[in-house]
């Protein structure tokens, strides 16, 4: 049901109107406004998390078709109406808000489901539970280490995360890359494969990945990944660099096969270039364009059009970047082994995806980093260079400067004295400023500060400067950035520390995220929404 309210111009849908969508395999975009933190404590199943804070930068990438239907929830603060009145000025036309809020999901006997990327996690729970995925405990993998046994160790997360810890002699091969790269990383099909990930679903998915492609290597997941190793007090390695190599022609060519194979038996379906441009501008229908290889590959050459995301990270994150539930997703490669095997698991977890098949590497043409579309910038924005904003902190009264950076990246680096504030907690924010004190604002790359500073303007009283090119400008002229904790004008909520992350987690809150993991069938049963489909070897 929806309805509306003319004093606020607000339309409003209900648990009904969700969930029949849902059920009916309708696209919607059911949006959790609220930053990532108050969105891991509890949400819908298919709830992206679009904060508020980034919804200019992030729309419409993430919503590519403007009379899609949009449906806004957050926990009854009002970030839900302020986001239909964002969205609305950007030109959405179905935008909605869910009345009542998290609180009213609940009561209508939905199920909420905790942490991030629930989706794809409870997927590969299911997954585990359908085909019976192999795996070993740390304990037996450690045995098998100390004897010598003929086995490699291959973790599927990203490089990044490898680097900051990995199991002992393991060699990094993000997910989508196992079926191209392991016929000669491990050319002995008696070498057993241990795949691991920090927690489960890569794991599961890898091992699977190769089961599916006929591996014929035994390969079994590392059970809990380096959760479990910690749990089992045994040492991890830190700062590695182990990787794969390039592969040759005849590989690629066999790799190919038996990853087109699975596609087929998923249901993937097949695209050309002709009927992406014809989708691409369809009325009522949603198309996704990701490109799965690489990131670098990517920037040395693309498709026009492609978001960059490889291949592992989309089927592990994937209403990061689909949002839209029920939405058509293309997906290219320049090899067909990482668009077929991402392509395989997304049909099975209930995706309409299409390989594209007849691009002509010479159709590769487009060079660097995706770039996104935002709406106009504000009018009237004041700027001011780094060297001047340089000069301004040598003066006796030295301006406030606010940076509206991730809490990650101000730490990682901030002009120096500057206060972190999330914009979506702008209005809470405690901001003194001296008679005669100017204010200035900055990001990342300056996208976030120049719209955000209408309103940090307005709740000061006064003009607001916006910094060129953010920190990153900054940093181009030579000047030295501050690292640390620095000063918090409000709690960084931004980013919800997953437990399977970094180095410094109690073994109290891995247990507690691997019990909470292997509840997730039972959560997928009471929600019913899901459709997925796990393919059985």
């Amino acid at each position: 049901m929806i309805s509306q309210n003319n004093a606020l111009q607000v339309r409003f849908a209900d648990y009904a109107f969700v969930r029949n969508r849902l059920l009916n395999r309708e696209e919607i975009a059911l949006l959790d406004v609220r930053e990532e933190a108050p969105h891991a404590t509890g949400h819908p199943l298919f709830a992206a998390n679009l904060s508020l804070s980034r919804l200019e930068l992030d729309a419409y990438t993430k919503l590519p078709r403007k009379d899609v239907v949009v449906v806004l929830i957050d926990a009854g603060e009002g970030l839900a109406e302020a986001a239909a009145d964002r969205l609305t000025g950007m030109g959405y036309t179905q935008v909605y808000v869910f009345r009542g809020g998290i609180a009213e999901w609940r009561e209508a006997g939905g199920e909420l489901f905790i942490d991030v990327n629930v989706p794809s996690k409870a997927f590969g729970e299911l997954l585990e539970a359908v085909c019976h995925t192999p795996s070993q405990p740390a304990q037996t993998v450690k045995k098998w280490l100390d004897e010598g046994e003929d086995m490699v160790v291959v973790d599927v997360r990203r490089f990044d995360e490898y680097q900051t810890m990995n199991i002992p002699t393991s060699v990094s091969v993000p997910g989508a890359e196992l079926v191209l790269r392991i016929p000669e990383l491990v050319p002995n099909p008696s070498t057993k494969i241990v795949i691991n990930c920090a927690g489960r679903t890569r794991s599961l998915i890898g091992t699977q990945s190769l089961i599916n492609a006929g591996v014929p290597n035994e390969v079994v997941a590392l059970r809990n990944g380096t959760i479990g190793w910690t749990l089992a007090d045994q040492t991890l390695e830190h700062g590695q660099s182990r990787t794969y190599s390039e592969v040759s022609e005849e590989t690629r060519k066999q790799a190919r096969a038996r990853a087109r194979s699975v596609a087929d038996r998923a249901g993937v379906k097949r695209a050309t270039l002709a009927q992406l441009q014809q989708w691409q501008g369809q009325q009522g229908r949603t198309t996704y364009a990701f490109d799965v290889r690489s990131v670098q590959e990517y920037e040395s050459g693309h498709l026009p059009g492609f978001f960059s995301i490889p291949g592992g990270q989309l089927v592990q994150e994937t209403e990061m970047y689909a949002p839209v539930r029920g939405a058509r997703v293309v997906v290219v490669d320049d090899d067909g082994v990482r668009a077929n095997m991402a392509a395989s698991w997304l049909a099975q977890m209930a995706w309409d995806v299409y390989v594209l098949d007849d691009a002509p590497l010479s159709a590769f043409d487009q060079q660097g980093p995706f770039v996104r579309s935002t709406p106009p910038l504000p009018a009237g924005l004041m700027t001011v260079t780094a060297q001047r904003l340089a000069g301004w902190l040598q003066e006796e009264v030295k301006p406030l400067v606010i940076d509206a950076s991730r809490y990650a990246n101000y730490q990682r680096g901030h002009v120096p004295g500057a206060c972190y504030l999330l914009r979506s907690l702008l209005e809470s924010a405690r901001i003194a400023l001296t008679e005669g004190q100017k204010c200035v604002l900055t990001c990342e790359d300056g996208s976030l500060s120049a719209f955000m500073a209408p309103e940090l303007s307005k709740r000061l009283g006064q003009a607001v400067f916006v910094l060129e090119k953010g920190n990153a400008g900054w940093r181009e002229q030579g000047l030295a950035l501050e690292k640390g904790e620095g000063i918090r004008l409000c709690e960084p909520i931004d980013r919800y520390r997953r437990p399977y992350e970094g180095t410094q987690v109690p073994k109290s809150a891995m247990q507690a995220y691997l019990d909470w993991e292997f509840g997730l069938v039972e959560q997928l049963g009471r929600d019913g929404t899901h459709h997925f489909k796990p393919l059985k070897s």
